[in-house]
Formats: structure tokens, sequence, C-alpha cells
């Protein structure tokens, strides 16, 4: 029998792009999401989509498939929102702190459909630099932070696993290295956002083990760090998906640090009075499923 959860597989694949993302948008093994697959593919005696193609590519029967899910998947999460607005209120507010300044860029389009969605939930940015994000939500005056895990304190879900890689300009002295070690960074300026060294995985978790020490330079924003990068004022450390149209348009090449690279993860952080709230929980699927299928190198969390 067709279920929900056959439309919602369909759904993730063509959002995530891929079975592997797929699965971690949707929390189940891989092994379990292709179980999945070929049951329903046994149940209509076909393919669902071609194994190879990248992006994507669904066959008659999985399309056909996928506009029942355009169908019917909003009405049921329309439907889920009406009943957690009748039950806990249609009203709220989201007061979001960023510890990741990079993360700017795709927050506003998650912040716009978050607003079709819920309405009457007042959303906006709390502005300006904030050097312990976790302090505005101790003294109530944040509803969410988007960044590091900040502990038991606070209601804690798993947004995805980034790459960290450096970022200079086209032939810099380092350009011929395939792989940066921390050694390579004597000697260098290192550009990045205004924030506390304790705050940079480069220093925190590379450079500072190892002894090693740069001199520092910091910009508000992420283009003005990629300035600085190209005329050779410095080398830079940022998420893989906040650098890849200037890597691929050639205005800075990137590099990988160590030998399994540099990860960071990133959390949504509430407090907890706020973490069965439907729309918080809603925003935090939001977050995934848009992320899933616009950012490149990421791995989500389960």
């Amino acid at each position: 029998m067709l279920e929900l959860r056959h439309l919602r597989t369909l759904s993730a694949l063509r959002s995530a792009g891929s079975l592997v993302r797929a699965a971690q948008l949707l929390n189940l093994t891989q092994s379990a999401l292709s179980h999945q697959i070929k049951l329903l593919e046994d149940r209509y005696q076909g393919a669902l989509f071609e194994r190879k193609s990248v992006p994507i590519s669904f066959t008659a029967t999985g399309a056909r498939l996928l506009q029942l899910a355009d169908l019917l998947l909003p009405e049921v999460e329309l439907a889920e929102r009406d009943v957690a607005r009748l039950t806990q209120g249609d009203t709220g507010q989201l007061r979001v702190v960023l510890e990741c300044h990079t993360c700017f860029d795709w927050l506003m389009p998650v912040m716009d459909q978050f607003r079709q969605r819920w309405p009457d939930v007042e959303i906006d940015l709390v502005s300006g630099f904030h050097s312990e994000p976790a302090e505005l939500l101790r003294a109530g005056a944040a509803d969410l932070v988007i960044g590091s895990h900040y502990g038991a304190e606070f209601a804690t879900f798993p947004l995805f696993r980034f790459e960290i890689l450096v970022v200079m300009a086209q032939k810099h002295r380092l350009a011929a290295r395939r792989r940066l070690q921390a050694a390579d960074f004597a000697g260098e300026t290192l550009i990045t956002y205004p924030v506390p060294e304790q705050r940079i995985d480069l220093i925190r978790e590379v450079l500072q083990p190892a002894g090693v020490q740069v001199q520092r330079r910091t910009a508000e924003l992420t283009v003005a760090v990629l300035q600085l990068v190209a005329s050779r004022r410095g080398i830079a450390a940022l998420p893989n998906w906040a650098i890849k149209n200037y890597v691929d348009y050639d205005y800075v090449i990137a590099r990988p640090i160590g030998e399994t690279g540099l990860w960071s993860d990133l959390f949504v952080s509430v407090p907890p009075a706020q973490q069965q709230k439907a729309y918080v929980r809603d925003f935090v699927h939001v977050i995934r499923e848009q992320c899933a299928g616009s950012l490149d190198g990421i791995e989500l969390l389960s």
C-alpha cells in the first residue's frame, strides 16, 4: 500500500539530489532508504529513478508519484500546522542569533519560507556582534541560536556538518600544496570575522595544539574577507559552501586542512521550554530541507 512516508521519500530524493542526502534528511540509514525504494519499485514493477543520473532523474512512474506527493504533502503539512496552532496557540516569536557569520546567505530564504508557513509567528534576527550567543538565551534576549553545541543546558537540534577550507589568492606560495598542515600557516596573516580566537576552528583545533601562531586581521562580511584574500592580504578559513562560487570563478583557490579535513557541526539551540513548540521544530525542518538541496558539500546530522 502506498503510504505518506513513501511520498516523503520521493520528495526528499528530489530535494536532496542523492540517496545519501535523502537518507540524512529523512533520518534513515542508506540501507533502510534503499530497501523502502526497492519495495516501491517491486510494487510498481519498474524503476522510480535513474540510478546513475546526477542530479536524480525520475522515470515516468516516479514523476507521477511525485505529482501525487506535491498534491498531498503540502495539505498534510498544512493540516499538521493548523492542529499545532489549535493546541499550542498560533502566535509567538523567534529572535534568532547567528554564531555562524556565513549562515546569513542561506538563512534569508529559510526565513522567507518560514514566514509563509507561520504568518503569525514573528521571526527576526538579533542584530549586532555577540561574543557569547548562549548568554542571550540565558538572559531571555533571544529565542534561538544557530551555531555550536552549547551542552545539556539547552535543547539542541542537529543541522549539518561542513568542511572548513583554507582560501588563498591565485599563485599564493601554498597553492601547490594539495593539503595544508599546521606548520604551513606559520608567518601567514589569517583573515577572520571579529570573534574570539576560541571560536575559530582552525586556531582552536589545528594551530594552537601545534603551537603555531599567526597574525589576525578581521572583516565583518564574507565578501570583504574574500576581497582581502584575493588581493593577497592574507588567507582565510571558511565553510566549503560559502566559497564555492568564488572558487568556481577562479577568484580564489581553496585547499583542505589536514589528512581528513577540518570539519565543523552546526546546531540550533533553544531554551528547554521552547523545544516542543511546533513552529520551532518546523523552523529546524525548513533549514535542513532547504540546505540539503542548496548547499554543496554538507552532511546532514541525525
